[in-house]
């Protein structure tokens, strides 16, 4: 065990809420254990122990990240997504890898969009010539969160998203019948209409074959 792992531990079970706990694994669907640690404490005490605790290796970050998801505790798994977003300086091409890894392993929409926020969307923006390859990569996959982030990965890139790979994947995807997947489309639609609505809204009409999910989050402020 890596010597990050007890020590964030201890902290964290110093700070547990069994209420707080009951509630969130139930707002998760009971499929992970918590500490009960609200977002804004567990994001002050994971900060604090980043920057008391530096890391100097791409290999030292991943295994700390692994041995985080490796616990039942969905606090150390957000913990775990932070500290490569911190770390944002040893990121390279193994990083890719590691992104991945993270998507598909105790995946729901929470870790995935958490990873998407803190890592991959800017991981993107700082290595794009990594993105065709990878994102077109996830959008084929049979994992339904690989296709998730390969039509989220642009959610905050405004002026500067690829219209042509957006098109292209939920195109690919358009008829899944998967809720999170639709709810994606929609997302990252609604998230682009605020750049150009008049896009989205002719794309919206160009694809009657849209789940009336993601017109609905695509439109919802048209």
């Amino acid at each position: 065990m890596h010597p990050y792992l007890p020590e964030i531990k201890k902290i964290f079970a110093a700070n547990a809420d069994t209420t707080i706990a009951k509630g969130a694994k139930a707002y998760l669907l009971n499929q992970f254990e918590f500490y009960g640690i609200k977002t804004p404490l567990r994001r002050q005490l994971s900060r604090a122990f980043y920057a008391t605790h530096p890391i100097q290796t791409h290999a030292e970050l991943a295994a700390i990240v692994k041995a985080c998801y490796n616990e039942p505790q969905r606090e150390l798994h957000y913990f775990a997504i932070e500290l490569l977003g911190y770390h944002k300086k040893l990121w390279c091409t193994k990083t890719l890898v590691l992104m991945e890894w993270m998507i598909t392993h105790h995946s729901w929409w929470d870790s995935v969009d958490s990873t998407n926020t803190h890592v991959i969307s800017k991981f993107f923006l700082q290595f794009p010539e990594h993105i065709e390859s990878y994102t077109f990569k996830w959008n084929r996959a049979t994992n339904k969160w690989l296709k998730r982030m390969s039509i989220l990965f642009q959610l905050t890139y405004r002026d500067k998203t690829n219209t042509t790979l957006l098109c292209e994947y939920i195109e690919y995807c358009q008829l899944e019948e998967d809720f999170f997947i639709r709810k994606a489309i929609g997302w990252a639609l609604r998230a682009y209409a605020y750049t150009n609505a008049k896009w989205v809204i002719n794309f919206v009409k160009k694809h009657p074959q849209l789940s009336n999910l993601s017109k609905r989050e695509a439109l919802k402020h048209q």
